[in-house]
């Protein structure tokens, strides 16, 4: 299953447990985010980055805990992030954590992508439920 939606999201600073040295800026962020669609939920995170002093060379990585409807379906699960760009070269992933999923997402996985197109979030979520979660009719 693919859906697309829309997300606003917030990102506040937090304090780190360290310092970045030799032209490394270590940051970490809180996540707070509202995602619209057939994803109607609520997430909380946390991200750590790090960037270089080369221009377009940085990386992070977070954890979300998202809770709330997929596809009419209730619970929650947890993504992973890992991001990466290459003097400009972006690599993004966003997978599901293998048995994070709860109540009628028991067993989801899931890979999701993350677009911004002026100034809005969206995401592209491809995801497989297991069979005994499905409401058939």
């Amino acid at each position: 299953m693919k859906i697309t939606g829309k997300f606003d999201v917030q990102m506040k600073p937090l304090e780190s447990s360290f310092v970045g040295q030799n032209g490394i800026t270590v940051s970490r962020m809180s996540i707070d985010k509202t995602f619209k669609g057939a994803l109607s939920a609520h997430s909380q995170g946390e991200m750590i980055s790090a960037v270089t002093e080369t221009p377009g060379s940085a990386a992070y990585v977070a954890i979300e805990q998202v809770t709330g409807t997929l596809s009419g379906k209730s619970g929650s699960f947890v993504l992973q992030h890992a991001g990466r760009m290459d003097q400009g070269a972006a690599k993004l992933t966003l997978e599901t954590v293998p048995d994070s999923a709860t109540d009628e997402l028991q067993g989801l996985r899931g890979t999701m992508q993350i677009r911004v197109e002026e100034g809005q979030h969206h995401y592209d979520f491809e995801y497989v439920l297991p069979e005994h979660n499905c409401r058939c009719y």
